[in-house]
């Protein structure tokens, strides 16, 4: 009977929020972008009644996380890792929905591998038990100690979800709550990923192993809080997952849900511009058109916003502020469609047969292009054969790079050949001359097409001094119905948290406006 209601109400509330005079008493909501967090906010505020309109500048949603598709290889372009399953499933479950109801996953196994040299590659199985025999035929006594390593990562994760991720970071006391004081020391946010992984393993292997998700999403990890060593909870233990079609179905699952919920879109419509009444936007604008606004959330990139479309006298932060803020790195990629199927390459696939250390050096340090990159290749051929024509592979290079730095077809051309060499070299087969498909993507795409600061792929560096609190506020700090979501804000880069960062924008507004 309860659930029979609840349909009744909701109809009820489609047909009410229709209405021409009942929509004209209700909010406007703006948001800038279509990207995890936008779309994350945009069903949320839609849930709760208001007429919420989202715009982006090009001509397909999803922002990073688009796709592209030409002679029937579908292409992600952003985001390919499917980690932490319950964030997912958490956002979907504030609709009484699940992610099965948008779309099919899989859990891949290999999760992944990570591939050293020709003859040494290491697989991470989706059986936990199989990953800590693993580790222990690399080095006696390091299967109990992954154990334990995993164990302590999970309670990290556990209490970051529950007390930390949700948090809208505008204040500090958000920081004092009894489960963060109780077990401050467990999260280690004062010491290094690096030394906590030294502490519990000796192999280089192995070490590698657990570091590699922090150079590819978003610091050194020298230089990151141990307390991420929750990413090594859910790759090595709740296991790496895949959409069946791509990412982008994630995307288009979430697309559905707020077209469900009445959410407009409006793609081709880049904002340009606002118009203000008493230290409040009344409109946001476009080249031709202007848009009544009571509330505008920015999931575009938060920089851009803050120091190109607001008024200097509007913006929360300095030049000086962001030219000093530490960046995740940029990335060169390369989409490629492949007339052959490809031996000993899995679902996800990291070359590490090089130095991790210059490569990190090059990227945080040096900032310069790598000396010797590793990179990364991703063949979802391998596991979704609706992403590529029969007997061909659709492939996805990435190589992490630092941002801001030069970009041009020389260096790009230069990199693919030195990721092309290594690869025909695993695979033991000619690639070059079975190229259907060839297209590159680096830091001058990320700021023409998404208005990237400095190209960068992923957002702002996990450093201690760039986490939680202290990263830049959902909420502009001169204009009262202006805020801003994504993965320049809480609670940080990668797609769960963006997902997150869209609910908490969603939830902080509706609990403060009058």
């Amino acid at each position: 009977m309860y659930n029979i209601i609840n349909k009744i109400l909701y109809k009820l509330y489609r047909i009410l929020k229709n209405n021409s005079y009942i929509c004209a008493m209700l909010n406007d909501y703006n948001i800038i972008g279509s990207g995890f967090s936008a779309l994350s906010a945009a069903a949320s505020l839609a849930k709760e009644g208001g007429n919420v309109k989202v715009f982006e500048k090009n001509s397909a949603l999803g922002g990073r996380a688009r796709q592209f598709t030409k002679d029937g290889f579908v292409f992600d372009m952003g985001p390919s890792w499917y980690w932490m399953p319950d964030i997912f499933e958490n956002f979907f479950k504030r609709f009484d929905k699940n992610p099965s109801d948008y779309y099919d996953l899989i859990k891949l196994d290999p999760g992944f591998q990570m591939i050293f040299d020709t003859n040494h590659t290491i697989k991470i199985n989706s059986n936990f038990s199989e990953v800590l025999h693993l580790f222990e035929s690399y080095e006696k006594g390091a299967g109990d100690k992954l154990k334990k390593f995993i164990d302590d990562a999970e309670i990290k994760y556990n209490l970051a979800i529950k007390s930390l991720m949700y948090q809208p970071g505008v204040s500090f006391f958000e920081l004092f709550q009894k489960d963060i004081l109780k077990n401050l020391g467990k999260m280690s946010v004062f010491s290094s990923y690096r030394k906590l992984v030294a502490r519990y393993f000796k192999d280089p292997f192995l070490r590698n192993i657990l570091e590699f998700p922090v150079l590819f999403l978003g610091s050194s990890p020298k230089n990151t809080p141990a307390l991420y060593s929750l990413m090594a909870f859910s790759g090595l233990k709740q296991g790496t997952y895949y959409p069946m079609g791509g990412f982008g179905k994630v995307i288009d699952g979430m697309v559905e849900l707020c077209k469900e919920l009445g959410v407009k879109f409006y793609t081709n419509h880049e904002i340009t511009a606002c118009n203000f009444v008493n230290h409040r936007i009344n409109e946001i604008t476009t080249k031709s058109t202007a848009f009544k606004s009571d509330y505008v959330i920015c999931g575009a990139d938060y920089h851009h916003f803050d120091q190109n479309i607001l008024p200097k006298e509007y913006s929360s932060y300095s030049k000086k502020y962001w030219d000093n803020r530490s960046m995740s790195p940029s990335c060169l990629i390369y989409y490629l469609g492949i007339d052959k199927k490809l031996a000993n390459l899995e679902h996800h696939n990291l070359f590490f047969d090089s130095d991790i250390e210059q490569h990190t050096d090059d990227i945080y340090k040096n900032k310069q292009w790598p000396q010797d990159p590793l990179f990364y290749v991703c063949c979802p051929s391998k596991t979704d054969q609706e992403v590529a024509p029969k007997d061909k592979e659709n492939l996805f290079l990435l190589m992490p790079l630092t941002s801001g730095i030069a970009d041009n077809n020389e260096l790009r051309e230069e990199y693919f050949y030195k990721m092309m060499n290594r690869l025909e070299k695993y695979c033991g087969q000619k690639i070059l001359d079975k190229i259907l498909i060839k297209k590159s993507y680096c830091i001058n795409d990320f700021k023409s097409d998404y208005n990237a600061f400095k190209g960068n792929a992923y957002g702002l560096a996990n450093t201690l001094l760039q986490t939680a609190n202290l990263k830049p506020k959902i909420i502009n700090k001169q204009i009262s119905n202006l805020f801003y979501t994504g993965q320049l804000t809480v609670p940080g880069p990668g797609v769960p948290p963006s997902i997150i960062s869209g609910q908490i924008v969603a939830d902080y507004i509706l609990k403060h406006k009058s």
